[in-house]
């Protein structure tokens, strides 16, 4: 047989060949679908649902089969409407496809489903991209509502999307560096006890690889994280589940969190066997805007990114090659080059620079600072629905930029570990295509000499018992705060109650992490009894020693109450009602038999924090003022009080205990 002699330069096409035809993005629609897709990635939303229903990497069915609302994804949902929950794409939805090149001239395909809610006019809208060598979706989602009629609607209680998938293939899940595990097996699954809302005891099946491995408990919230440093979460399907054998990722990359809300505390569900990108919620007490007339916010970009590599890849050497496009500078010509495409999104030439100096207190670790929305708490920062926020950890020298900042007006505010209270200044003027820059010195609060403090200020309760404290038990090791509340006795670990006596006594041991009013009852499964007690519960004793040079011709003491979160009659909700008599909390300290004013907690500020695996939560403080006079020479006392089995009805199953969880506390004299 003869073959004909090739050219050079035929040779040099084939060579490349592959190359052009791997460069070549699509961008097509049928009567059903849209479908982007690059060499390695395809995305077919399906018409009927407003979802993405099937999801290949290199030919991987990465979702299963849609059922439902599983085997689909990333796709948009809310509880936004008069009624709660509306998944939209199930009304009458449109649909736009974009193709293009971008400004480095690399192609890129995008779909955009939109859908109004009929009773109300609310519209929602789901933005996916795919760009030419890359195996991820950008993604954005718009809320709109214009309404003249009906100017307030409800609160957007729930904003979200979702990688839902419907198959076997992933075994485990990973919130961060730290907090990962094997997914809970069908076996375990099918022997699981609900114990909570959204929890469940799987201790019935203890050679379930999670079971050995994490807890005897699942619940999502497990795996909720903090904002602060979360750069990629997701599912991993280590190769022994999957057809070829290879290893695989599906990963939430946070590359902006500039349209969220509630600042670098806020948290939230991340991954429970479904992939989440929760844009606003309350989960943990955080404020959520108002949906209004006018209201037309777009939040994103974030990027859905997906990964394979061969079988015995290391989970963390997955998750580290998503976490490396958590950058928000990361791609931004390629946001610009779409922003023509996606209504509300600020281009570069609509940013500037921010940067700081501060001279810190003397202590002061892990120092932050926060640009939010100007005149409140940035925790609060949902009432300007334009604002923006950004942060930054500072060096140790005290300097941090922040780049890539809407222009707009905000209030800067620093805080650090071991520091008591916050600095923060208003009207901090970004300008686009300018660098701002401040150099400021943060005194930390003082309201006389500190005599004692108890704990550490860091906006958590989690030096305390059962806190970060790892669990031993199990050969992962997880932090004990993110295990099921009730896994932790406290009738057990406190029977006498909590006595601490200052200067003698541990934080991590003899402190709980909680606070509660009644433990036991509804929600507990190891103690369905409540157990009020007889003031051993509601009632946290703090004894000190004092010399009479330290209080005499004194004036006045302060107490400083810093909480990490607490939970009134009105849970996550924001919602007062009359018919509750915690809706309110009173929270009493008492010294030396002598009650102190109460300090009535709003139900604006509760949070479920302690019970949905937190132990940081929407962050509040009290001083407690004092004449010097009540103070004696030996041993002192205070008492912190809850109300006596302060309780609330729970719909859901959940404890019905009012509690708090202490960030720090401090003893002053002036």
């Amino acid at each position: 047989m003869k073959f004909r002699k090739l050219s050079a330069a035929f040779l040099v096409s084939l060579l490349h060949a592959p190359q052009l035809v791997a460069a070549a993005l699509n961008a097509t629609e049928t009567d059903t679908q849209l479908v982007i897709s690059n060499d390695r990635l395809y995305a077919a939303v399906q018409k009927k649902g407003g979802a993405i229903v099937k999801l290949t990497l290199d030919g991987t069915n990465l979702l299963g089969s849609p059922s439902g609302s599983t085997g689909i994804g990333p796709y948009l949902d809310c509880y936004c409407t008069p009624k709660g929950f509306w998944t939209p794409g199930s009304v009458k939805p449109s649909y736009k496809l974009f193709k293009g090149k971008d400004a480095k001239g690399k192609d890129y395909g995008g779909i955009v489903m939109s859908d109004t809610y009929t009773e109300t006019g609310q519209v929602l809208e789901q933005y996916w991209f795919l760009r030419d060598g890359e195996t991820g979706l950008h993604t954005f989602s718009r809320v709109a509502y214009h309404n003249e009629e009906q100017p307030f609607l409800r609160n957007l209680q729930e904003l979200r999307t979702l990688f839902r998938p419907n198959n076997d293939m992933w075994t485990h899940l990973l919130t961060n560096k730290k907090q990962y595990a094997p997914l809970p097996g069908k076996e375990a699954k099918e022997k699981q006890v609900v114990v909570q809302d959204a929890t469940w005891y799987m201790g019935n099946t203890p050679n379930d690889p999670y079971v050995k491995q994490e807890a005897d408990y699942f619940t999502k919230y497990t795996f909720q994280d903090n904002w602060r440093d979360l750069d990629a979460y997701g599912l991993f399907a280590d190769g022994s589940k999957t057809e070829d054998g290879d290893a695989y990722g599906a990963w939430l990359v946070m590359n902006t969190k500039d349209t969220y809300f509630g600042g670098p505390l806020h948290s939230d569900l991340v991954v429970d066997g479904i992939l989440y990108n929760y844009i606003s919620s309350n989960h943990h007490g955080d404020q959520t805007p108002n949906i209004t007339n006018g209201f037309d916010r777009t939040f994103g970009p974030q990027y859905f990114h997906f990964n394979k590599f061969p079988k015995e890849t290391d989970i963390l050497e997955a998750q580290a090659d998503a976490a490396q496009y958590a950058d928000p500078e990361w791609n931004a010509d390629f946001y610009d080059s779409i922003a023509k495409h996606v209504p509300n999104y600020v281009p570069t030439k609509g940013r500037g620079k921010f940067e700081v100096k501060v001279d810190l207190p003397k202590g002061a670790k892990n120092a932050i600072a926060v640009l939010a929305q100007s005149g409140v708490d940035f925790q609060d920062n949902v009432f300007d629905t334009k604002a923006y926020q950004y942060w930054a950890n500072l060096d140790e020298s005290g300097r941090a930029t922040i780049p890539r900042v809407k222009s707009g007006t905000y209030r800067l505010t620093v805080y650090a570990d071991n520091i008591f209270g916050q600095y923060t200044q208003d009207k901090i003027k970004v300008k686009a295509g300018k660098t701002e820059k401040k150099n400021i010195r943060w005194k930390e609060e003082s309201a006389g000499k500190e005599v004692w403090r108890i704990g550490t200020p860091d906006k958590t309760s989690g030096e305390y018992r059962h806190g970060f404290e790892p669990d031993t038990s199990k050969p992962l090791q997880p932090e004990q705060y993110r295990i099921y509340w009730a896994n932790w006795d406290f009738v057990k670990d406190f029977p006498d109650g909590v006595n601490f006596k200052v200067g003698e006594s541990d934080v991590g041991k003899d402190l709980n992490y909680v606070h509660w009013s009644v433990f036991g009852g509804r929600g507990n499964y190891p103690r369905p009894e409540e157990y009020v007690g007889n003031g051993d519960v509601n009632n946290w004793t703090i004894a000190f020693d004092l010399k009479e040079s330290q209080f005499k011709h004194k004036k006045q003491a302060t107490f400083t109450v810093q909480l990490a979160g607490a939970k009134t009659a009105a849970g996550n909700t924001d919602i007062y009602n009359a018919s509750e008599p915690h809706s309110n909390l009173k929270y009493t300290v008492n010294i030396n038999g002598k009650d102190l004013e109460p300090w009535v907690i709003p139900y604006h500020q509760s949070s479920s924090c302690a019970v949905r695996s937190s132990v940081s939560c929407y962050n509040i403080a009290h001083k407690f003022e004092f004449d010097a006079k009540l103070l004696k020479k030996g041993e002192n006392e205070i008492i912190l009080s809850l109300p006596f089995n302060g309780t609330n009805y729970e719909p859901a199953i959940l404890p019905n205990s009012v509690y708090v969880q202490y960030d720090a506390l401090r003893l002053e004299i002036d």
